[in-house]
């Protein structure tokens, strides 16, 4: 049987999950050994550093409680060839797997909740849904010898909730070593025309203010919009783009690789984040995008949410809006476009990079994982 030190596990693919990448890394540095199990998928695979190894773990495609059923099975079967010091859940979906592997090797598990999984937009409207994810967290949190979450918010929820410690909060912030030039030419990205340009970075999906984006454009003038990513949506609002007409203002540019983001954001002037308050989890987020941002050196537009506006607020980044709403929207586009404080957003920005960058959170990071497998 293969020995490691940690049995890290995760649904989706370990090389599109930038979280659990810059996880990895830290561990190794930290000398620790780590088998990764994932499902696996299309990515473009990232070489991983010394002391970590992969196991992609196949599960027929589905969705619904026999999907999950389907997950825990292969999962438990593929950590019965592992024995581990500490089995940790990288995501909800694998919490059960990891605390009965754990009990099987006399282990301990640790669990980061990178989302309030009980509250996320697909359990809006299915109360059962949500009941069963809440059973399961209050079972096994309390069993868990960590705990991390990526916001104040959820980190207050679940202790709250459920009665256990204070997760550790490690915010989803980018490395400042892993930056690279672009691979490949986007100089179209941001017209070069003099106007000011706002870019939405990261997947189109519902919920993400990017149809209400596009219908601000038509009330926002000498300006573009950019989004620079990909998603299930994208069809539907470069339909809507060339009903308003707005062809000339708004682009779609596709995504780049993660060590390409920060050349790709060079040129933009406001950075958008506008996630809907359509769930809990929404309301407490804290998306990849903002920390984005803030590395960049960008002023920020951000949603009126909870966790966003402190951020953008208390550190004068830029404004906040509804996202539901695009008349609410333009007005601080317009606003914003061609503000005297933008270069006081930017500077502050600037001056956060260091504090919002994985060289600091990860140092939370392994102090508690250090004091786990001690």
């Amino acid at each position: 049987m293969a020995t490691t030190d940690i049995a890290f596990v995760l649904t989706g693919d370990l090389h599109r999950n930038i979280r659990a990448l810059k996880q990895i890394r830290s561990l190794s540095d930290g000398g620790f050994s780590v088998k990764v199990f994932h499902l696996g998928g299309n990515a473009a695979k990232t070489a991983l550093p010394k002391l970590v190894s992969e196991q992609v773990v196949r599960v027929p495609s589905g969705r619904g409680p026999l999907y999950f059923r389907r997950i825990h099975q292969a999962f438990h079967l593929a950590l019965q060839g592992v024995n581990a010091r500490l089995y940790h859940a990288s995501d909800l979906y694998v919490l059960k797997t990891c605390a009965k592997s754990a009990k099987r090797a006399n282990a301990k598990y640790s669990f980061d909740s990178r989302e309030l999984y009980a509250h996320v937009a697909a359990t809006a409207g299915r109360p059962w849904v949500r009941w069963y994810w809440s059973r399961l967290e209050r079972r096994l949190l309390p069993g868990s010898a960590g705990l991390f979450t990526v916001s104040d918010s959820i980190a207050d929820f679940l202790a709250r909730t459920y009665g256990v410690s204070r997760p550790i909060v490690i915010h989803n912030v980018p490395e400042m070593t892993n930056e690279g030039a672009l691979t490949h030419e986007i100089s179209g990205v941001f017209p070069g025309d003099g106007l000011p340009v706002f870019v939405h970075l990261g997947q189109m999906k519902i919920d993400r203010g990017c149809e209400q984006l596009v219908e601000a454009m038509t009330l926002v003038d000498d300006a573009h919009l950019v989004f620079l990513g990909f998603g299930p949506i994208q069809p539907k609002l470069e339909a809507l783009v060339a009903a308003k007409m707005l062809q000339s203002r708004v682009h779609f540019v596709p995504p780049v690789g993660p060590r390409e983001v920060q050349a790709a954001l060079r040129g933009a002037t406001v950075g958008v984040t506008m996630l809907e308050d359509t769930c809990l989890n929404h309301r407490f987020a804290l998306p990849n995008k903002l920390f984005d941002y803030i590395r960049a050196g960008l002023p920020i537009l951000g949603s009126n949410l909870v966790e966003v506006a402190q951020v953008v607020q208390q550190n004068t980044l830029g404004r906040t809006a509804d996202p539901s709403d695009h008349r609410a929207i333009a007005p601080v586009m317009n606003e914003m476009k061609r503000s005297p404080d933008l270069p006081i957003w930017s500077k502050n920005a600037s001056a956060l990079s260091e504090t919002f960058s994985w060289e600091n959170a990860s140092q939370a990071f392994m102090q508690e994982m250090n004091r786990i497998l001690s």
